[in-house]
């Protein structure tokens, strides 16, 4: 008799973690474009040593680079904050306000295109042909 409760509950652990299982097979989203992208350039475009050596320097620059826009860009957001906290609407300061953040995402935008055609010209014709068709893709891709 004990031996059923013991079945019961093996079986159940069992079910659950079959569940479990195929709930992340069915259900785990695909990676952001992002990191889609970021596959081509090191995976698949087969890359030199010299080239890997090139690249991954450029992404340490630009690592440092992004970082400081990042914290600009929180800056603005704390200056967009006690702008809405004075003006309790949209008013002049709330507009500078904006303005402010705008830049810093811009800057952004434009370094990391810089960034991306500096990593482009270390790659072959072949090589950047498919980087090409990856950035397209990811500037493309649906938002989620």
């Amino acid at each position: 008799m004990a031996r059923y409760p013991v079945l019961i509950i093996l079986s159940a652990f069992l079910a659950a973690l079959a569940g479990v299982f195929l709930g992340r097979m069915l259900f785990t989203p695909e990676p952001p474009i992002e990191t889609r992208f970021h596959a081509v350039l090191h995976s698949e475009l087969k890359l030199d040593a010299a080239q890997a050596a090139r690249i991954e320097a450029l992404e340490r620059e630009f690592a440092a680079q992004r970082s400081r826009y990042e914290q600009e860009m929180l800056t603005d957001n704390r200056g967009l904050a006690t702008a809405i906290l004075a003006e309790k609407g949209y008013g002049p300061a709330v507009a500078t306000a904006v303005d402010r953040s705008h830049h810093a995402m811009g800057a952004l935008q434009k370094a990391t295109l810089q960034h991306l055609f500096a990593m482009r010209a270390v790659l072959k014709p072949d090589q950047a042909r498919r980087f090409d068709d990856a950035m397209v893709q990811a500037l493309t891709a649906p938002q989620r």
